[in-house]
């Protein structure tokens, strides 16, 4: 159902070299992009994307109170390296890998984070 996503940024060139990183880390490149705009990036173009972009009127971005991005991932293992990797780059924790609820065992797996902006992710699987 979802195309694509797009965060705003306050900072183009940090945003794209932290997403470029991140993304890498998943074997995911860059499909799509307009100089010193809009960079987005996907598995391949006939998927889903997630884009960094200024915003369109020029006013500052804002991160969305309520908003996330899900990124599925195909491994508790998978969503431990995003996880750390997103750290790793300067994001910054907001719920450290697990299951949920905390005392689960199986099930929903995800580790959430914060972007250089400020704008909430999350890596998850289904274990």
């Amino acid at each position: 159902m979802i195309g694509y996503v797009t965060l705003g940024t306050n900072d183009f060139p940090r945003a794209v070299k932290y997403y470029d990183e991140l993304f890498g880390s998943l074997g995911i490149k860059r499909f799509m992009e307009e100089e010193n705009y809009f960079v987005a990036w996907a598995p391949s173009p006939e998927q889903p994307s997630v884009a960094v972009s200024v915003p369109f009127n020029q006013e500052p971005a804002t991160v969305g109170n309520g908003t996330m991005v899900a990124l599925l991932m195909e491994s508790p293992q998978q969503v431990d390296a995003f996880y750390a990797k997103a750290i790793e780059l300067g994001g910054t924790d907001e719920g450290k890998p697990g299951f949920r609820p905390a005392d689960a065992t199986s099930g929903f797996y995800a580790g959430y984070f914060r972007d250089l902006d400020g704008n909430k992710l999350n890596a998850f699987c289904l274990a």
